[in-house]
């Protein structure tokens, strides 16, 4: 059982990486849902339609027609499933790639910018122990 400090830390930790993590993605130019789509076939690679649905935790018809305005983009592309052929994967092309990769630099350049502009030397090294922390208490 926690301490009631504990608890309190990670309530208020949830809240404000809750926070921040909305705020960075005001960077981005594609809509939120069809950046994690293109996430989600970078980090594991094609899927189908389905898996990318459950992946995201939304209905199969919403991501239909993200897959959709997706492949209109030219950001994804199908092709046949190699074990079953009545499957189709979707998979990232150059150009979504490049168009992810345009996105997270704009969210990372937004936060490196307001590091650089909020904090001072010393918070900003107390700010690379605290990453080290969360990485340790991510990968638990």
């Amino acid at each position: 059982m926690p301490t009631p400090e504990s608890a309190a830390l990670a309530a208020e930790l949830r809240t404000v990486m809750g926070k921040l993590a909305r705020r960075v993605k005001h960077e981005d130019q594609l809509p939120v849902g069809q950046v994690a789509v293109l996430g989600a076939l970078d980090r594991d690679g094609a899927m189908t339609t389905s898996d990318l649905a459950a992946d995201q935790r939304v209905r199969p018809q919403s991501m239909a027609r993200a897959v959709g305005l997706l492949l209109e983009q030219g950001h994804i592309t199908r092709r046949a499933h190699p074990t079953d052929k009545r499957k189709t994967l979707v998979e990232l092309t150059a150009t979504g790639r490049a168009a992810l990769e345009a996105e997270r630099g704009r969210r990372a350049g937004w936060l490196a910018q307001a590091i650089e502009g909020e904090l001072s030397p010393e918070e900003r090294e107390s700010l690379a122990h605290t990453v080290a922390f969360l990485n340790r208490l991510a990968a638990r």
